[in-house]
């Protein structure tokens, strides 16, 4: 596998970043820069990158391209096309969203997220983000979410097959699908559900952590590296069958600290 993290880390240059990405340890990363930066600037990240042997193994979107004002849908649809076609000229393993909220909150829940309309509205979607860029290089991906389509390996296999565009593929992040005591209480059954039914789609994978709270309802809480309870030595391993320059990026920590420490303990691991 090939092991980075999410965040840019404090730098001044782009190769200082690249030098303490690569410092770190990591072996793939998110690509640091949009779409909205000069050319000049793309290629020398990339040339870092390249030179360090940092895989690229992302672009990322992060932005509701299914719901809001006609104008707005339309400026995040532009953007994500225009990720693609970014994630395409430099040559990263997939470029990454989430399918939309129908909501004020971009990636939040809602009843009508789940909606037969909402479920036509993503598939027509990702065809006209993936038709228009027409990439040859890379993949549009979708991020499973605990209460947005895909919420699990079924449903993302019914939107490949929806879909039905060759570059559309699979991101994996087998945390985020873990929105029930069914799936909590079982985690390794459904590591393996997903590697047996999307293994050969999946182009790159997130990594956290997911603890189970003693408060009444149900409360799954996502958390760093070793403060929760899910299998990370399990599911590290069983991607690394799969592909062993599966990138692997640990996400959502709150300074170049934590990155420092929790990635060192995914290391270990």
């Amino acid at each position: 596998m090939r092991l980075g993290i999410s965040g840019a880390l404090e730098h001044e240059s782009v190769a200082e970043w690249a030098k303490k990405q690569s410092k770190l340890g990591c072996k793939s990363i998110v690509f640091p820069i949009s779409c909205n930066e000069s050319d000049e600037l793309i290629d020398e990240y990339v040339k870092a990158a390249r030179e360090n042997d940092l895989m690229i193994a992302e672009v990322g979107i992060w932005r509701n391209a299914l719901f809001g004002s006609e104008d707005e849908v339309k400026k995040n649809l532009d953007y994500c096309v225009n990720q693609l076609r970014l994630a395409d000229y430099i040559g990263a393993r997939c470029c990454v969203n989430v399918a939309g909220a129908i909501g004020s909150r971009w990636d939040g829940g809602y009843k009508e997220n789940f909606s037969k309309e909402t479920y036509e509205k993503i598939v027509k979607m990702v065809r006209y983000i993936i038709d228009t860029a027409d990439v040859k290089n890379t993949y549009f991906t979708l991020e499973p979410m605990p209460w947005m389509i895909p919420t699990g390996p079924d449903e993302y296999l019914r939107l490949l097959d929806d879909v039905d565009r060759d570059r559309f593929a699979v991101h994996l992040d087998g945390i985020n699908m873990i929105n029930s005591s069914q799936r909590y209480f079982a985690m390794e059954e459904f590591i393996d559900e997903c590697v047996e039914k999307l293994g050969k789609y999946i182009k790159s994978c997130h990594i956290k952590d997911i603890h189970l709270c003693d408060e009444y309802t149900l409360m799954l809480r996502e958390c760093a590296p070793g403060m929760g309870e899910f299998p990370l030595k399990y599911y590290m391993e069983k991607i690394d069958k799969l592909d062993e320059n599966m990138p692997i990026i640990l996400e959502h920590l709150n300074s170049d600290e934590d990155y420092y420490k929790y990635f060192d303990y995914i290391k270990k691991l």
